[in-house]
């Protein structure tokens, strides 16, 4: 037994709960989370997904039926082909893309591979959690009048934290320039299949949507779908780019995975849906009896994303995070600077909505006494980054990419332009893309990061100091 297959093993037998993705959560099978037995090439009869003409053809067709979308393909390198097909095929090369700031990495290096000049729509920070909001109609019709060029609108919805963006007047506004929308709504592939859901995006208007059925279906890992409606896009381009970045070996255990997965929203939806849904309600239901454990809950939320802060200042996202993970043996999706997110989907358990209910509600009980306070310092330390200033580009993403870098002191970077992005892992997001100029917040901002513990990619970390590369 290999070392990593132990390590699997021993870890699926433990009484560690995931609040994460994928959406199976490790307990909910079908027929294809199984044998290697079913592991096959194009052999005949059984289609070639790039190709397809048979049972594949069919069954995306089937894919494009229960979402509501004119056409429908499998992606077997996740959501991230799929956002690299979509941008591809919308905006050609040395073009320009508008898109939403917190946009995944993957959106970024369709930029990259382009050499697309970016335009951004910037979110709205929620005051006291410190996350992305959904983007508004007016945020992107305002963006658009400084971006004449786009050819192609990108937008994140739900949010990495569930906020839902207003879909059909977004696209309205989107069309009247002629141009496609381009959703990218991984974390939404259960929309539309239960009246306690919002409707998916294309039914709504898009362009083109991205679903990533691992995240909140019972689905494998690296599973999604790619929809596309109407004329705006070039499907002979979208077809084109899927086979480039699509693995022409294709796994058949993770396409019937991906068949199985969408069936099962759509005959089982009621026993499946009404569950998750009655469960996260109860929940929430509890936690409002917290005094110092805030729960995010606003309208334009999709349920599942649970998104938990220390509203007193004792704990930051990392200590409730470790706590959480060490002491009650529960793993979180992420932890970001003020909080702590927890993933439910139809995967889950009773035990898995009792047990955090119950660390929380002792948490909540323990934080005055058990954690020290950290001061009024500690409890601000984050309003600086909601108020930072929007990075200065000097440098199209894809020259600065490209160019000779050095590493420098975290502390001598400011003036300096980026040669690497910096993101917060996860949700991937840039806090810094190449070709923007650090400012000395944003030197500051990365140090707090770091210094929380939290993940920060793009920088190296050395003896006790911060470095990071510079064009």
């Amino acid at each position: 037994m290999g070392d990593l297959y132990r390590k699997l093993r021993e870890y699926s037998d433990s009484d560690y709960y995931p609040y994460h993705m994928p959406g199976h959560k490790r307990r909910l099978y079908t027929e294809a989370i199984a044998s290697a037995a079913w592991d096959i090439t194009e052999v005949d009869g059984f289609d070639n997904l790039h190709d397809a003409a048979g049972i594949l053809k069919q069954l995306q067709e089937k894919a494009a039926q229960a979402y509501g979308a004119e056409e429908s393909f499998f992606l077997i390198n996740g959501s991230t082909a799929g956002i690299l097909t979509a941008v591809s095929a919308a905006v050609e090369e040395a073009g320009e893309l508008l898109m939403v700031r917190n946009c995944h990495k993957s959106a970024y290096h369709a930029a990259y591979l382009r050499n697309l000049n970016i335009k951004y729509i910037w979110p709205e920070i929620h005051p006291e959690f410190g996350c992305s909001m959904a983007v508004t109609a007016a945020q992107v019709e305002e963006a658009l009048l400084s971006a004449p060029q786009a050819k192609a609108v990108l937008i994140v919805s739900p949010t990495y934290e569930g906020f839902i963006a207003e879909i059909e007047q977004i696209a309205e506004v989107v069309h009247k320039r002629g141009i496609p929308l381009i959703v990218d709504e991984a974390h939404g592939a259960h929309l539309g299949f239960h009246s306690a859901f919002r409707e998916n995006s294309n039914r709504l208007g898009a362009d083109v949507v991205i679903h990533s059925l691992h995240k909140t279906l019972p689905s494998l890992t690296q599973t999604g779908v790619l929809h596309v409606n109407g004329t705006r896009i070039d499907r002979t381009k979208l077809r084109k780019f899927l086979s480039i970045y699509q693995s022409s070996s294709p796994s058949y255990i993770l396409m019937a995975g991906m068949e199985e997965a969408i069936e099962m929203a759509v005959s089982d939806s009621e026993k499946l849906f009404d569950f998750f849904w009655l469960s996260f309600s109860r929940m929430t239901d509890s936690l409002s009896a917290c005094r110092n454990i805030r729960i995010l809950q606003e309208k334009n939320m999709d349920i599942g994303k649970l998104v938990i802060a220390d509203r007193t200042g004792n704990l930051s996202g990392k200590q409730l995070y470790d706590i959480l993970l060490e002491r009650y043996h529960l793993q979180m999706e992420m932890a970001a600077g003020e909080y702590v997110l927890a993933m439910f989907t139809v995967g889950d358990t009773r035990e898995g909505y009792e047990r955090l209910t119950q660390a929380l509600l002792e948490i909540d009980g323990e934080i005055s006494l058990r954690y020290p306070k950290l001061g009024d310092k500690a409890e601000k330390k984050y309003e600086s980054i909601r108020k930072e200033e929007k990075p200065g580009q000097k440098m199209r993403l894809a020259a600065a990419w490209d160019k000779v870098s050095d590493f420098v002191l975290l502390e001598d970077a400011e003036g300096r332009i980026a040669a690497e992005f910096i993101n917060l892992y996860p949700p991937g997001s840039p806090l810094l893309a190449p070709g923007e100029v650090f400012t000395r917040q944003m030197c500051r901002n990365i140090d707090r990061y770091e210094g929380d513990g939290l993940t920060v990619q793009g920088i190296d970390s050395r003896a006790g100091q911060i470095y990071v590369k510079v064009v």
